[in-house]
C-alpha cells in the first residue's frame, strides 16, 4: 500500500500565483512536485486553502480556521503515514492582533488535535513548517491594505515553530533558506520557490518514512 501524506496549508500550498492572480498548475505546485519526486510508493494530498490560519475564525471570510477542518480532512484521507502543516502566514493579518508567540499556540493546538487523531496506520510522524516571512513590502504593496503590519512578526515564527516541535517531539523545518517571495504582493512564493521547497521537503518525507537519519 502506498505511503499517504498530508500537505495542509494555505495559499502558498495551495499555489495561489502573484502573477496572474490565478493557481500555479502541478508542474510548479510544491506539493504535487513533492509527489513526483517521491514516486508511485507515496500518495501525497494536497490541502491548500487560501486565508487558511491555524485555529482563527476570520471575521470577513468563512471556513478559514484550520482547526475545524483538520480532523475531517485527516480522517476523509486515512490512513495517514505523514502530516506535513505549513501556516501562519494568514495568522499575520494586523486584524488578528498576534504575537509570533501566539500565533505558535495555534499551531501547537493543530499538533495535539493530530498527534491524538485516530488517522494514523502506525504512529503519527508530523513535520512543522516554518513559512517563509512576509517582505515589508507588502505592508504598501496592493494587499497591504488587507494584511497590515504583518511582516516583523512572521519573522518569528521559525523560532516559536521550532520550541513547539522540541516540546511535542514532532519534526520541525524552516522554509525561509530556501524560498523567496515574489515582487508583486511580497507574501507568495516565486514558481522557483515551490520547486526548491518541493525538493527539501520531499527528501525529509522520504527519510522520516523510511527510518534514515533526517538532516535539515
Amino acid at each position: 500500500m502506498k505511503k499517504r501524506i498530508v500537505i495542509f496549508g494555505d495559499s502558498n500550498t495551495w499555489g495561489y500565483d502573484a502573477k496572474s492572480g490565478g493557481r500555479f498548475n502541478e508542474e510548479i505546485r510544491w506539493p504535487m512536485v513533492a509527489a513526483k519526486i517521491l514516486g508511485d510508493r507515496y500518495r501525497v494530498c494536497e490541502e491548500g486553502l487560501c486565508g487558511r490560519t491555524t485555529c482563527l475564525d476570520d471575521p470577513f471570510n468563512e471556513g478559514l480556521s484550520g482547526l475545524n477542518y483538520l480532523l475531517p480532512c485527516l480522517q476523509s484521507h486515512s490512513p495517514l503515514d505523514m502530516l506535513v502543516i505549513m501556516l501562519g502566514t494568514n495568522d499575520c493579518k494586523e486584524r488578528f492582533s498576534l504575537t509570533g508567540a501566539n500565533i505558535a499556540l495555534g499551531m501547537r493546538r493543530l499538533v495535539i488535535k493530530a498527534l491524538g487523531a485516530d488517522v494514523w496506520r502506525d504512529k503519527p510522524n508530523i513535520l512543522i513548517i516554518a513559512p517563509g516571512p512576509i517582505l515589508k513590502e507588502c505592508e504598501n504593496s496592493a494587499v497591504g491594505s488587507n494584511m497590515g503590519r504583518c511582516s516583523d512578526k512572521s519573522y518569528k515564527l521559525s523560532m516559536e515553530y521550532k520550541f513547539v516541535a522540541d516540546e511535542l517531539k514532532v519534526g520541525f523545518f524552516d522554509a525561509a533558506p530556501y524560498v523567496v517571495m515574489n515582487d508583486i504582493d511580497f507574501m507568495h512564493l516565486t514558481a522557483d520557490s515551490h520547486i526548491a521547497l518541493a525538493k527539501k521537503v520531499s527528501e525529509i518525507i522520504k527519510e522520516t518514512l523510511e527510518n534514515k537519519e533526517v538532516k535539515i
